[in-house]
């Protein structure tokens, strides 16, 4: 989905190798992508060459390596949703693009996106943590945008319009991706819909 930068030579704040940890990084995409979302961590320090204990060396613990995962991955696909809707046309179009960006992203990196918001939420509450966070200054910037343009001119009705808007488009996305029988575009121009209706307020 992304891959994080790191100045070439320079070390970490624990004195690591940022080479060695964006490899170890590399290594679980692919154990992920190929053994499912409950690949062992065994599996991906294999895949990186190293031992389970110098693994956990480079990221503290298991935790550790799930937070720098989701800053990985999650953090690319909220700044795509972020970009999408402060495009400058209309709200319907802009809706329209950032649901189909969302869905779209979510579809091609499906065992990445199971593996971060299902095993490692459920398994680490400080990852949980930090993906809510993630997910609920989206909504914070979403707030500020609608009042800021005038869709929704009570700041309040605001924030709780764009986190429920937010919100919905994740429930339906999670129960788009099991039904893959249900075609995308008819689940985008739904969402679309039912999010231009939330934020003017009456049917779309």
């Amino acid at each position: 989905m992304a891959t994080d930068p790191a100045p070439a030579g320079t070390r970490t704040a624990r004195g690591r190798d940022p080479e060695r940890r964006r490899a170890i990084l590399d290594a679980a995409d692919r154990m992920i992508q190929r053994d499912g979302p409950e690949v062992s961590m065994s599996a991906i320090a294999a895949e990186a060459g190293i031992s389970k204990p110098i693994l956990y060396r480079h990221f503290g613990d298991k935790s550790g390596l799930y937070r720098a995962l989701a800053a990985r991955h999650v953090d690319p696909l909220m700044e795509r949703v972020r970009t999408e809707f402060h495009g400058g046309a209309d709200l319907r179009v802009r809706a329209y693009a950032t649901v189909a960006a969302y869905l779209g992203m979510i579809r091609r990196n499906l065992t990445l996106y199971r593996f971060l918001m299902h095993r490692a939420t459920a398994e680490d509450p400080r990852t949980r943590g930090e993906v809510g966070m993630m997910v609920r200054r989206l909504g914070e910037e979403l707030a500020e945008m609608l009042t800021a343009e005038e869709e929704v001119a009570d700041p309040v009705r605001a924030q709780i319009v764009a986190h429920a808007v937010i919100g919905m488009v994740q429930a339906a996305g999670e129960w788009w991706l099991e039904h893959p029988e249900v075609p995308e575009a008819a689940v985008v121009a739904d969402l679309t819909g039912a999010v231009v209706g939330a934020i003017s307020g009456r049917r779309a």
